[in-house]
């Protein structure tokens, strides 16, 4: 008892309440918090990255066939294995097979709770690795950095190029790595940038991991999710060069991202990974995580094998309008900033030029004030590492993505320096 309290013996760990452990959903709640109630606008959502809400992205009709035939079997009320049914893994492992060299087997294949679930067994078995530590990108996607510190996993942060359509900085990637440097991150299609890397910066990625005796993580949960003049390369391709963690799902391709039904690939055709232990690891996790519904990944196989070319070919179209939009509109904003036309996601990354603008600190101040001013969302930049700039989404119903840059070029003219 200390001064008649008792004294505990939990304390709740720092680093979960630092920016460490920021995300994206934290900080859109903190937008919305902020609207102004009175406000009876439309509130246009450009800071989310879950189109499925607008009727222009709704799913194919095969998926919601696919899981109405899983439930309606009564055969997958179950447990699954805890590395997956077999025939969704067979059918993941096939369709990834279409852009690969070799082939993948069902083996290769661990079925995650979304790509989150998969980004957290990623870290959390490089984790184990005495003094590891990793390399991200900035901007990245911030589930990375919090799943990091909460294993307690060092991270050194490389820089995107925005003058070079945010390809990486391999000249940084090589001065950050160490002895203990066990694997990079690269995400492609580009969230938060909308870049596509071309083969060539891929192989270059490869050839510097394989110097530096790394890793490659690549979040592919945008795959294929293309829309300008590069076409969509797995990392997968340079795996005989260099081993590669695939993390993806059918969240973002599919737009059901609340089925939360994603992967975890290891590229390993030398063996590598399975040497070093990293596979094993990754079975041991998954013995004592969750795992996705059973119904769900019993529709995999159906989903995968029976939706049409057109359904994809509609949703970039879409996308690839509202790209061209986005990008126009902000060429009638001086205040903010497009470095790189996106060519894929659903993001783009601006600049915000805060010497326009009177009565605005930063990204997080301009964001709150735009929320409750316009009833428009928009993503500071420090929650995806870079300060003082945006994430701005475009997948979201055409109508509402004319109005919210309305809105917004008019809250920079109410903002804009006399």
């Amino acid at each position: 008892m200390e001064n008649g309290t008792k004294k505990w013996g939990f304390q709740a760990k720092k680093g979960m309440n630092s920016t460490a452990s920021i995300s994206v959903r934290g900080v859109i709640n903190r937008l919305a918090e902020n609207l102004n109630k009175e406000d009876k606008r439309e509130v246009i959502p450009l800071a989310h990255g879950d189109p499925s809400a607008f009727p222009c992205f709704r799913t194919t009709p095969v998926a919601d066939e696919a899981i109405f035939d899983a439930v309606r079997s009564a055969k997958n009320n179950h447990y699954a294995p805890t590395v997956g049914l077999l025939p969704a893994r067979r059918a993941a492992a096939d369709y990834l097979n279409r852009d690969l060299p070799y082939k993948l087997s069902p083996d290769d294949v661990f079925l995650t709770l979304g790509c989150k679930q998969a980004i957290e067994i990623a870290v959390t078995v490089l984790a184990a690795i005495p003094g590891a530590n990793v390399l991200l990108p900035r901007p990245g996607f911030p589930c990375y950095e919090a799943r990091a510190a909460h294993s307690c996993l060092d991270v050194r942060h490389f820089d995107l190029l925005p003058e070079k359509g945010w390809e990486v900085d391999l000249e940084a990637v090589e001065a950050l790595a160490d002895e203990n440097t066990v694997a990079m991150v690269i995400i492609n299609p580009g969230n938060p940038c909308g870049s596509v890397y071309s083969y060539q910066h891929l192989e270059k990625v490869a050839e510097t991991a394989r110097k530096l005796g790394i890793m490659v993580i690549s979040d592919e949960v945008y795959g294929h999710l293309t829309f300008g003049s590069a076409p969509f390369v797995p990392m997968g391709v340079f795996a005989s060069t260099v081993p590669v963690l695939t993390l993806g799902s059918i969240s973002k391709r599919w737009i059901v991202p609340g089925w939360r039904m994603g992967w975890l690939v290891t590229n390993d055709p030398n063996g590598i990974l399975q040497d070093s232990g990293i596979v094993a690891s990754i079975k041991d996790y998954l013995n004592i995580s969750s795992d996705p519904p059973t119904f769900i990944q019993a529709a995999v196989p159906q989903i995968i094998e029976n939706t049409k070319d057109g359904f994809f070919s509609k949703i970039n179209n879409i996308l690839g309008e509202a790209a061209d939009t986005c990008y126009g509109k902000i060429q009638d904003i001086p205040c903010i900033i497009c470095p790189h036309k996106p060519e894929g996601s659903m993001f783009v990354m601006v600049k915000l030029n805060l010497t326009l603008l009177e009565g605005i600190d930063d990204d997080v101040d301009f964001c709150l004030k735009l929320a409750k001013e316009e009833s428009v969302m928009v993503l500071p930049g420090i929650a995806v590492g870079m300060k003082n700039w945006l994430r701005i989404t475009f997948a979201i119903e055409p109508s509402a993505l004319e109005v919210g840059f309305e809105r917004l070029k008019v809250f920079c003219q109410r903002h804009a320096k006399q």
